[in-house]
């Protein structure tokens, strides 16, 4: 039996990073916003706790008949 299994997870991620003095919040916003477009933030983050939001299987008989088994909010 063939299934395919789909995991949809949320990964809570925190960067420690230095910021000027001084920024307003919107600043401090765009300068986030920016170092992470950059891709600058990416080797900072550290993953600390990944949740699963939904775990779902398709039983695969055939080519167009299929069957769904879903799991929801499954913690680890």
């Amino acid at each position: 039996m063939k299934v395919i299994v789909t995991v949809v997870e949320k990964i809570i991620s925190e960067a420690h990073i230095d910021i000027p003095d001084g920024l307003n919040q919107s600043a401090i916003k765009e300068h986030i916003v920016d170092r992470y477009n950059t891709g600058e933030m990416v080797t900072d983050m550290n993953i600390f706790q990944v949740d699963f939001e939904s775990i779902s299987a398709r039983i695969v008989q055939g080519q167009a008949d299929t069957n769904y088994l879903s799991l929801s909010e499954v913690k680890l």
